[in-house]
């Protein structure tokens, strides 16, 4: 049971503050929702019996969030060749409400993004599933929206130059040092 205040996470929607808890009367028969402030001032409402069950669940604490950028900055998960098998097991995890697997969706398909490009179906499932991760962690982190955005962006950017940019390998017999200061190999010691 949540109450009025509590800051929460409606799975494919993203976090949200519960503005109040009202008696609504819908088809003839009264239930109880949350009513859910969304960001861009969205109101979602939850019948109170099916949150649990849908999956709301409360937000994230500093040391998860911590753990979420943790995950932005890894290597990518291994997904499927196929398109629709990749959109389907994405899908998945989006819906599953984890902000550990929506931190992975965001992180492989940025990174599909910068290798290949994406289809339309998979930018606007990443711009979907980013906006999720950020309304959760602007709120974890008592940040502002383009702050978390920056956060995330950098966070990609740095794993994907990690994991991704090929990096030159330094080969010490025809580095500059070697042309200004020749090595004896046979003594390791420097003939000058």
């Amino acid at each position: 049971m949540f109450n009025v205040g509590d800051k929460i996470v409606y799975p494919m929607h993203g976090a949200g503050t519960i503005d109040a808890i009202e008696e609504k009367n819908i088809l003839g028969e009264n239930q109880a929702y949350y009513i859910i402030k969304m960001p861009g001032e969205v109101k979602v409402m939850v019948p109170t019996a099916k949150a649990e069950q849908i999956g709301v669940r409360n937000i994230i604490g500093k040391e998860e969030a911590e753990k979420v950028i943790s995950i932005l900055g890894e290597d990518e998960t291994e997904m499927s060749q196929n398109w629709n098998k990749r959109y389907r097991d994405n899908m998945e995890k989006m819906k599953s409400g984890d902000v550990y697997e929506i931190a992975d969706v965001v992180r492989n398909l940025a990174f599909k993004q910068k290798e290949k490009g994406l289809s339309t179906g998979e930018k606007k499932m990443l711009s979907n599933a980013k906006q999720i991760l950020v309304s959760e962690l602007v709120l974890a982190e008592h940040a502002s929206q383009e702050e978390v955005e920056e956060l995330i962006d950098n966070k990609i950017s740095l794993s994907f130059d990690e994991y991704r940019t090929p990096h030159e390998e330094i080969d010490l017999n025809t580095s500059m040092v070697n042309k200004f200061i020749p090595f004896d190999s046979n003594e390791g010691t420097t003939n000058l």
